[in-house]
């Protein structure tokens, strides 16, 4: 099987019912940490310019919003709001919205990781995309439920992912002209790498 690498011209970005109430369920991360990574996949998506897709199931009953985090850093993005449909492909103007990104690469996360975006992952590969879970910025309520979702995805040819992984296939070099924005990124959501960034700027600052 050939290696294609993701880039800002062949990928889009799906953001799968992320919506207040149904983020209150979210039990397989710890809500600091899911909203990070969320937030780490949202600036992604502003870094390398990627078209978005949002979209939310009953949005004006239990499952709540669009989480504030999604929809205020993209507010470019198409937004979607499905009166009922489970599965977001079954929803034409959906559907419509993620053709005309005209992106064959398809990066999906969601809540919850075995509905959301299971679902949504296993159509868009009977429609020809290339689909990736993006698996840190999904969640559900319980590790095994998670798991089950992973290896039905998988099984049937989704790609999972983790929001670094994603971010470090579009970057593919720190020579980019997106490598300083990259690396604020890293800085801003990952820890050790936000020590190791200001210890080398104390440094270098000091030369």
């Amino acid at each position: 099987m050939s290696y294609e690498r993701l880039t800002a011209e062949n990928a889009a970005v799906l953001f799968v019912d992320h919506q207040t109430g149904l983020a209150n369920g979210v039990q397989t991360q710890s809500p600091p940490d899911f909203i990070n990574n969320v937030k780490a996949l949202v600036t992604i998506t502003q870094i390398y310019n990627l078209p978005a897709v949002i979209t939310t199931s009953a949005a004006d009953g239990p499952n709540g919003p669009i989480m504030p985090v999604v929809e205020q850093g993209l507010p470019k993005a198409a937004i979607v709001h499905r009166p009922g449909q489970i599965n977001a492909f079954d929803n034409k103007d959906f559907a419509v919205a993620v053709k005309a990104t005209g992106r064959k690469k398809l990066l999906i996360a969601g809540i919850s990781t075995e509905v959301c975006v299971a679902f949504a992952a296993l159509s868009a590969l009977e429609l020809g995309y290339d689909v990736y879970a993006v698996l840190d910025a999904s969640g559900t309520w319980s590790k095994l439920v998670e798991e089950a979702a992973i290896a039905r995805m998988v099984q049937a040819g989704v790609n999972p992912i983790t929001w670094v992984a994603v971010g470090a296939e579009l970057l593919g070099t720190w020579q980019s002209s997106t490598g300083e924005a990259h690396a604020k990124l890293m800085g801003d959501h990952l820890p050790f790498a936000g020590y190791n960034l200001a210890g080398y700027l104390s440094i270098k600052g000091q030369a």
